[in-house]
């Protein structure tokens, strides 16, 4: 069994191929993925979660394993399988891994529905996938401002820091308010539970990749956002479990059910529309999807 560092994984993949490779996945669509919604399995104060997928058509098969923590954060492992074995053929440390899909997803969804003259990316949060969101959305958009706002006890000045030294962006920290008013396209990579911004604040015309949240009862925005957005998600399933984002102003009856208009693979496939008017908002809601995961390690597996 061959044995990726997390070194390894970074110097094996390229951006671009990534956002490539998970477009295609999800333009081909779903028949021939068999990805259970994910298990969740709460531990002695830590969430873990279990994500499979096998992919007849490529002929791919792994699951990759995830703690969430206050203590340690997020850490993920992968392993792709023999399909007609089951038997690992390879390991990968996966928190870049993870960092990178998700953020290349978000691309996917960005460049199917935002707007084509984008120019303000504003992004809630300072961690691992606020930086990743930094450095791969400008692959599908020509950003020229860049607004971030951290936690509050981030230190945001450092973060801007090395954003600048290793991706070359000047970005500006900014209020909530500001991101909101202000962004063409808008990433929340939080681990906020409750709204960060006021919904009624957005500008027409604005996209939205949600990130952070993925249980029930946590959101990173509220049922005015919610409402006013064509929303899509990355599956149904997971996001009818999951996706405390769009199943809050659900069950509070802000929204039903409809107002779910597609997901990722009907809208890469054309076979929805998404954005119909340079005004409309609309909103790409990820939970994580394993399909994603499969892919990018199989890119890593056929490096070299």
């Amino acid at each position: 069994m061959r044995l990726f560092s997390e070194d390894q994984v970074r110097s094996a993949v390229n951006v671009d191929d990534v956002i490539r490779a998970i477009r295609t996945a999800f333009t081909r669509g779903l028949a021939t993925v068999r990805m259970p919604v994910r298990t969740v399995l709460e531990l002695d104060g830590a969430v873990l979660l279990i994500m499979p997928c096998y992919d007849s058509t490529v002929n791919a098969a792994g699951v990759k394993l995830v703690s969430v923590s206050a203590k340690t954060g997020v850490h993920a492992t992968y392993e792709l399988l023999d399909p007609a074995t089951g038997v690992p053929v390879a390991r990968m440390e996966a928190n870049y891994l993870t960092d990178l899909r998700t953020a290349a997803t978000s691309a996917v969804a960005t460049d199917l529905l935002a707007r084509k003259d984008a120019g303000t990316l504003g992004v809630f949060g300072s961690g691992r996938q606020a930086a990743a969101h930094l450095a791969v959305l400008p692959r599908v958009r020509p950003f020229q401002r860049f607004l971030v706002c951290g936690s509050g006890r981030s230190d945001l000045k450092a973060f801007c820091g090395k954003m600048k030294m290793e991706h070359g962006l000047e970005i500006e920290p900014a209020s909530p308010e500001t991101i909101a008013r202000e962004s063409d396209v808008i990433c929340t990579c939080t681990t906020a539970c409750e709204p960060l911004f006021d919904g009624n604040a957005l500008r027409a015309g604005v996209h939205l990749n949600l990130v952070g949240a993925f249980q029930p009862e946590a959101r990173e925005v509220d049922g005015e956002t919610v409402r006013r957005a064509r929303v899509v998600v990355d599956t149904y399933e997971g996001a009818l479990q999951e996706a405390g984002d769009v199943l809050l102003p659900m069950r509070n009856g802000v929204v039903d059910r409809s107002h779910i208009i597609a997901d990722l693979h009907e809208i890469a496939g054309g076979k929805k529309p998404g954005r119909t008017r340079p005004d409309d908002i609309t909103l790409f809601k990820s939970v994580g999807c394993a399909l994603e995961d499969l892919v990018t390690a199989q890119l890593v597996a056929n490096s070299n």
